[in-house]
């Protein structure tokens, strides 16, 4: 048990009664997720909450759930398509390993989601607290989580120094959370933490007056909220370029490029890319491409967590085409009709362009 924690001299079972007081009268109880709940829409909804905001999540989370209602629709699914309905929220390695998790309950669980914590934690893209998660809200166990909302909330509490990703400020934290998790209405404290987090103990300009926690939080008593917790060093991101290529055919579809399943928009379709040195003609005609017209659009910068990519667009008028590069799976001429995931910056230039007509 943390130290700072029993300075405030707060038990748990009195932070619980806070907590749920205040969720009871001012807690979200209306999300998506939050109706017919099961393991399985509260796996989906954690997934997509990862790094994204709940506002965000919403449109993205009832489409995604209306074409996938179940884990057999998703594991039936071609990969392409659920990167499709995907396309917009990033970090896709999440959505590769929804399919790939669906795939594995319907092998190994008879295709049906697993109650087990350690099974669960098993399963790719879910950690120790999505899967906590799961089992408290949607199985009513008594597992503790540690979002970056909680993290949040309770290094600000207990004034636990350090960034959260250090394996032994997280090892704080996680002390914390499980020491305030209580064994019942487990769902409805998970979902308020998360809620607290979220609304009133925010990043900046936290809301510490209608916070049920205020009188005992250490961070707030000190005047220093925003030290907590701890953010992660910045570093200078390098610069790497590109070039797209935009090649249009005489009927308006568009040549993309499917990624490789792994690394940057695994799996997702790209416009063609070169380097700044290439020779454009030379590219076209090793694919057996003529282009008539060439246009260099405004370059644009699409940002990574490690790296800046600066975006160079040619749009070229595609005058005719052989069949060799159609020979190739990993080439398709695409309209909007086609369900398919697209990487960031093909979704945004191809809506640039449409503005443009």
């Amino acid at each position: 048990m943390s130290e700072n924690c029993l300075l405030n001299k707060l038990t748990a079972k009195v932070f619980q009664k806070k907590v749920l007081t205040w969720f009871d009268q001012y807690g979200r109880k209306t999300l998506p997720w939050q109706q017919d709940i099961s393991p399985y829409r509260v796996w989906i909804s954690e997934i997509m909450l990862q790094q994204t905001q709940v506002s965000t999540v919403i449109p993205y989370y009832k489409r995604f759930m209306q074409r996938f209602p179940n884990i057999k629709d998703l594991a039936d699914t071609a990969l392409d398509e659920v990167l499709h309905y995907w396309t917009g929220l990033g970090y896709y390695a999440r959505a590769r390993n929804l399919h790939k998790t669906a795939n594995i309950i319907i092998d190994n669980f008879h295709g049906a989601f697993p109650c087990d914590f350690n099974d669960i934690v098993s399963l790719p893209g879910i950690g120790r607290s999505t899967a906590g998660a799961i089992c408290a809200i949607a199985l009513q166990q008594q597992y503790a989580i540690l979002d970056g909302n909680v993290k949040r909330v309770l290094a600000r509490f207990a004034t636990i120094e350090g960034w959260p990703g250090k394996p032994k400020v997280a090892e704080k934290l996680w002390q914390l959370a499980e020491y305030y998790t209580p064994r019942h209405r487990i769902a409805a404290y998970t979902q308020a933490m998360m809620d607290l987090g979220a609304t009133l103990c925010t990043r900046s300009k936290p809301q510490c007056g209608i916070c049920p926690l205020q009188q005992n939080c250490l961070a707030h008593q000190t005047h220093c909220e925003t030290d907590y917790p701890g953010k992660k060093q910045k570093k200078v991101l390098p610069i790497k370029h590109t070039i797209m290529l935009l090649l249009q055919n005489e009927i308006g579809e568009w040549l993309l490029e499917k990624r490789p399943n792994t690394g940057i928009w695994g799996g997702l379709w790209l416009f063609p890319q070169c380097k700044k040195d290439d020779d454009l003609e030379s590219w076209c005609y090793q694919h057996d491409i003529m282009f008539k017209k060439q246009t260099i659009l405004t370059q644009f910068r699409h940002t990574f967590s490690h790296y800046h990519l600066d975006i160079q667009p040619i749009l070229l008028e595609v005058q005719t085409t052989k069949n060799k590069i159609m020979d190739s799976t990993q080439f398709i001429w695409y309209n909007h009709q086609q369900p398919i995931g697209l990487a960031a910056p093909v979704k945004k230039l191809l809506q640039q362009l449409e503005d443009i007509k």
